[in-house]
């Protein structure tokens, strides 16, 4: 093995032990608010909330969640999830769309980065979805919320994790998704710009349930 390999297994090995110890040493984190509270009407769009089986609980192993189908006056549906992790252990980490949609049955036709804008947080980054399953089209936007940042990128969001387990003994975190439908006759982009405004409505909320 050459010097570069055996120096860069070394690191990933330091790396590796560091994280496991800050897990070990992380507290558990509890939100601001229980989720449950979530606003069920934000502007023109009110909510029922949604509960999963338990065997989807049982994968997820969230901490507290938050599920909703909000719908404004002309029908159109939004599909909200919040899901909040006091910590994240093996076997407890945030489980991405990119790996759980196909296995759903849907195809990821595009995948790039969608901007929001909100006074509290300025520009940030989230993740865009295209989806496909049959004939039906969805529109996701998701991030993580996590101990204070807006991230839009599964590799960031684990370098933080591991960062923030060493610095700050906390893995907590959270991972927000919006879904909504691309209706018969609708362009695609009036479906994104429907999700846009709402996670751009709801971003500043999540500061009130979400410990940063």
């Amino acid at each position: 093995m050459s010097l570069k390999h055996t120096l860069t297994a070394s690191a990933i090995m330091l790396v590796t032990l560091l994280f496991y110890y800050g897990v070990k040493a992380a507290e558990e984190i509890h939100p601001n608010k229980a989720l449950s509270g979530f606003p069920k009407q934000i502007g023109e769009w009110k909510a029922t909330e949604k509960f999963f089986d338990k065997n989807i609980y049982d994968i997820l192993k969230v901490s507290d969640s938050f599920l909703a189908d909000y719908y404004n006056p002309e029908g159109y549906p939004i599909y909200l999830y919040i899901g909040f992790y006091q910590s994240q252990r093996e076997g407890e980490l945030i489980h991405s769309p990119k790996n759980c949609m196909p296995g759903a049955g849907w195809n990821i036709e595009q995948a790039s980065l969608e901007e929001l804008e909100t006074p509290q947080t300025g520009k940030v980054n989230v993740i865009k979805l295209i989806l496909h399953r049959g004939a039906n089209k969805e529109v996701m936007l998701y991030w993580f919320h996590s101990r204070g940042r807006i991230i839009s990128s599964e590799y960031m969001e684990k370098v933080y994790l591991v960062w923030d387990s060493i610095t700050r003994h906390r893995t907590d975190g959270s991972f927000v998704r919006l879904m909504t439908p691309v209706i018969k006759n609708e362009d695609e982009t009036a479906a994104v710009k429907r999700l846009r405004r709402f996670a751009e409505d709801i971003m500043p909320l999540l500061f009130e349930y979400i410990p940063s």
